[in-house]
């Protein structure tokens, strides 16, 4: 692999060195140190069926309202259009608080309007159950530290769905750098169920995004089937309990057997082992911009492109060129360049893009910018996913 260089001219670390660091630069060195022993210990990876799947018909809901965060410290909206000032006033007045002008609560900045949402699991949820709630400005509030987010009804995704929950507490900003949305840990109270439907004599799986593929489906079903025949099982009336229907489809069958306690059954099925290495899933880059976080799985490599970014210039060449007397190597502002050096010439790696992305200290959402367009060129041979 060729040295990676920025404008001082200094050498990387070694491949390892360099991607550790790719994965550890933005965690705490406690963090970082319980991530190192999990890579340096590295057993065969398996997992259970739920964790893959889901059952059809199961799936996330989301709730939403409208609310207000109260007791912030001048960072809440602003009073020119009055729009939060009249909400504020009708819940003062609910509490028999008189209000005799609108105008002198929109100078506080002490609220702010928001919008509410809770994400009720695909197993759905029953009541009393507590949720958390995510809350974000919807008006000119600079932001909502130190807020609490008064009580606020939750209604279901459609118009007239009626009210599944309460939600209400202190507000936790997701981070420093977003003040203006932040979370209410358990802070939604439902009040209403919201269950899903019930399982037939026959169900389908439903296999997550990034594991889906043929051979992930022929994976998965061979390992029901032979967990139902470990477990000393014989269904003469039903030979064949799984079967994959396409990519991401698995048809399961309750034999009749089975039927009459059919939740042991069906816990025996999503309970089922599977080994990662069956599935041949395809090297994934996983990217979540809210967060800034950045996931690499596997050896994802990066096809020979040259990339331009505001001031930024990387370019990937396979082998790298050796300068000569007719042909000298040219040193750029902020230039650095990303290749190897083995015969056959293999790919650049990703993770040694990361590493020069750190080096010459570009943002992680310019980072995440390049990556996404690296994969609309073709370049990047590996499987984006946007969380």
């Amino acid at each position: 692999m060729q040295a990676v260089r920025d404008n001082s001219g200094a050498e990387a670390g070694s491949l390892f060195g360099r991607v550790l660091s790719c994965l550890l630069w933005a965690v705490s060195p406690c963090v970082a140190a319980i991530v190192l022993s999990l890579l340096l210990a590295s057993p065969a990876r398996a997992t259970s069926v739920k964790e893959v799947t889901r059952i059809a018909g199961q799936g996330e809901s989301v709730l939403r309202g409208v609310g207000l965060v109260v007791g912030l410290a001048g960072t809440g909206d602003e009073g020119k259009d009055l729009i939060v000032a009249r909400p504020l006033a009708a819940l003062l007045q609910s509490n028999g608080q008189l209000v005799t002008s609108i105008d002198e609560l929109a100078k506080s900045k002490a609220a702010a309007l928001v919008s509410v949402t809770i994400t009720v699991p695909r197993e759905g949820a029953r009541s009393d159950d507590k949720l958390d709630v995510s809350v974000s400005v919807l008006n000119t509030a600079k932001s909502l530290a130190g807020g609490e987010l008064y009580i606020t009804a939750m209604q279901g995704p459609l118009p007239g769905s009626g009210v599944y929950a309460i939600a209400q507490g202190k507000i936790e900003l997701e981070s420093t750098q977003t003040p203006t949305t932040g979370r209410v840990r358990g802070g939604g109270r439902m009040i209403r169920d919201i269950l899903m439907p019930e399982v037939g004599d026959s169900f389908e799986l439903i296999i997550e995004p990034p594991y889906a593929g043929w051979p992930s489906a022929n994976a998965i079903a061979a390992e029901i089937q032979g967990n139902v025949a470990l477990e000393g099982r014989a269904y003469p009336s039903t030979p064949r309990v799984a079967t994959a229907i396409d990519e991401r489809t698995i048809r399961v069958i309750v034999p009749p057997e089975e039927r009459e306690n059919k939740a042991a059954f069906i816990a025996d099925v999503l309970g089922s082992s599977v080994k990662m290495e069956l599935l041949d899933l395809p090297a994934q880059v996983i990217m979540n911009a809210r967060t800034g976080a950045i996931i690499v799985t596997g050896d994802v490599r990066i096809a020979p492109v040259a990339i331009t970014h505001k001031d930024l210039t990387i370019t990937t060449t396979v082998p790298a060129v050796q300068p000569t007397a007719q042909n000298p190597a040219v040193r750029r502002e902020r230039w650095t360049s990303v290749g190897t050096e083995v015969k056959p010439p293999e790919r650049a790696r990703l993770t040694d893009l990361l590493d020069t992305f750190k080096q010459l200290d570009v943002p992680v959402q310019e980072q995440i910018n390049i990556i996404q367009m690296l994969h609309k060129t073709g370049k990047l041979e590996a499987k984006l996913v946007m969380d």
